[in-house]
Order: C-alpha cells, then structure tokens, then sequence
C-alpha cells in the first residue's frame, strides 16, 4: 500500500495541470506545415481531410476536459516527461502508466501501423503533433517535485499566477500578436543553418534539451517571486526559439513518419 501511495505522489508532483498555451501550439504547427514534403502533405490531407496542424495542435487539450475515461485517467500522463536536476533521461524511464516519451512512441507505432484504423490514425497525428509542442515546453521536462512549476508561485506584471502559466501562454500573449503573426515573424528568422540543425527527430534530445533549459528560467529567488520586463527580457528569446525548434521537429517528425518505403 505505502508503495503504491508513493508512486501516486510521484505520479502528481510532477503533473502539469495545463500545457502549451494555445496561440504556442498553433505557431508549432503553423510552422511544421511550411517544412513539410509533398508525400507528408498528401498522406495527412487523406487522413486529417482540410484540418491543418495548427487546427489539430490544440486537440489533446480541449479533450482534456471530457468525461471519458481515456482522457481523465490513461492520456493525463502524455503531456509531460519527468526528469530529476542532473539526470538524463532514457528511454527506460517512462513508468508504467506512460508519459510524453512513450506517448509518441505509441502513437507513431499506430500510424505506421497498416491495420490501424482511419479513426485511430487521426487521433494519433493529433497526439503527435501536441505532444512534440508540449517537450519543447521545458517545464514539461518536469523535475519532480513541483509539478512542472505549477507549484512555483509568482507574480508577472502584477499578477498572481505561477511559472508553468508564464510559460505556456503569459509570456506569448502579452505580445498581442495572432499565432499567424507570430509564425510569420518567427519562421523567418529560421536560417538554413537553423533548419539543418534542429531537423533531428529523437525526442531523447529534445528532452535533454528541455531539461537544461529548465534549469534557468526559474526565479533567482523564491522569495523574490516578482517577474516583470527583465525576466520577460532574459526569457521571452529563449521560449520564441522553442516554438521555432517544436515547429521545425514536427515536420521533421512526421516527414520521416509518413516517407513511404522504397
């Protein structure tokens, strides 16, 4: 009993209660479907019909709060990786209940999968697509103990909220631009150099990436939770540049995903 308990605890300190904003996840999206290939193209327009990836970007989310069973309790874990300071994660580390590593392998497998069903294949696209935008959200490379800075308290701009929503939609939405905007701006500060570099498709790297970010957006102090134009001047680049990469790598994902054989 006392081992299961723990590993409940385990399981909740280092749950994110919400993801990648939105306006983030469309950008990841709306980025992704500038580097796909004709062949990626083709295959998700028979799957996916007219949705675009910055449509289905924010799927897993919204379903977040339906009753059903698959939602509340088995896909809840699929958002996040947790990674303890100064630890690398493997891909042996994800419990048994799943998390975001094990998730897309998953969901790739079903994809790929010839004998999946039209229905099972768009909802793996959907998770896909997400979950590469959620681990590149360094606070879901959750560190275990304060469920992926949920628990951080701060204060942004006078506001009462806490690190994890600074990350996922404060920091985007105080620049009042559409995720349209956004993209534009960002994708075309994109170099060749860039597009080569971050075209790897091993999540272990884009975890590992996260994980050392993690460490240097936390408040200098804790108490001093008072974050306003220098934190936003520190940390606003460093989260433009993971949209950049989140929308890079789903292209690079599911291009090699959706190559055809031979």
């Amino acid at each position: 009993m006392f081992k299961l308990c723990g590993f409940l605890i385990l399981a909740l300190s280092s749950l994110p209660i919400f993801a990648l904003g939105e306006t983030g996840h469309r950008v990841t999206g709306a980025i992704a479907e500038l580097y796909l290939t004709q062949q990626s193209k083709a295959a998700l327009a028979n799957i996916l019909g007219n949705e675009s990836l910055a449509e289905i970007s924010t799927y897993a989310d919204e379903m977040r709060s339906s009753p059903e069973h698959f939602w509340q309790k088995v896909a809840s874990p699929y958002h996040y990786v947790t990674v303890s300071k100064g630890e690398i994660y493997k891909a042996t580390d994800a419990p048994k209940h799943g998390d975001a590593f094990f998730a897309l392998d998953k969901y790739s497998k079903i994809v790929k999968d010839p004998k999946s069903s039209k229905a099972d294949k768009v909802l793996a696209i959907k998770m896909i697509v997400h979950l590469i935008g959620d681990l590149h959200q360094p606070l879901h490379v959750g560190n275990g103990l304060d469920r992926g800075g949920n628990s951080v308290k701060v204060n942004y701009f006078n506001l009462t909220t806490n690190l994890h929503s600074v990350w996922d939609s404060k920091m985007i939405d105080a620049t009042k631009l559409s995720f349209t905007e956004l993209t534009l701006w960002l994708n075309e500060k994109i170099s060749k150099e860039q597009l080569t570099a971050w075209s790897n498709i091993d999540p272990l790297i884009w975890i590992k990436e996260s994980a050392a970010l993690r460490e240097t957006i936390y408040p200098k102090s804790l108490e001093d939770s008072s974050l306003g134009y220098g934190y936003r001047y520190e940390q606003l680049p460093k989260l433009k540049l993971q949209l950049q990469k989140a929308g890079v790598r789903i292209a690079a994902y599911l291009n090699n995903l959706l190559k055809k054989k031979g």
